[in-house]
């Protein structure tokens, strides 16, 4: 497979990952959280970056048969002797795209998972208020109005 063909694969590929990116973006942005939604793009996401890993794998295989050495400033030569530099540009265009989205959505997770935790912790503090007395009855929780005057 020449290089330019598998940087155009790449590059179908990575468009597919941004996709599912902006998706995963959409779903976590919502106010009710879907989960199943969520665990459908993880696992489209995970078969998706297989691939990729797999094409870049092949990538530089082929950078290696060329005779070029490994690395960025290789991969950078054999796309500009093989007369693909500018897919090769746009492959790393499409990588840092992809990138930066991955690292807001992670953001975006982070601050769902703090808010939960927040949320548990303060509906446990109040749970553990509301002791029994020995009668079985509660007694007063500071906070909360008498409302039997």
């Amino acid at each position: 497979m020449s290089l330019a063909r598998l940087l155009n694969d790449q590059r179908e590929r990575l468009a597919t990952l941004v996709v599912l990116l902006e998706e995963e973006l959409e779903a976590l942005t919502v106010g009710q959280i879907d989960g199943s939604r969520l665990a459908r793009i993880a696992a489209e996401k995970q078969a998706l970056l297989a691939e990729l890993e797999r094409r870049e794998q092949l990538r530089r295989q082929v950078q290696r048969r060329l005779g070029y050495r490994d690395g960025h400033q290789g991969a950078r030569e054999a796309a500009s002797d093989a007369d693909c530099l500018a897919g090769w540009e746009a492959t790393l265009d499409a990588t840092e795209r992809a990138d930066r989205l991955n690292g807001l959505a992670g953001q975006l997770l982070a601050m769902r998972l703090s808010h939960n935790q927040r949320m548990l912790d303060f509906i446990h503090a109040v749970s553990e208020k509301t002791l029994y007395d020995p009668r079985g009855r509660t007694g007063r929780q500071p906070g909360r109005l008498n409302a039997s005057a």
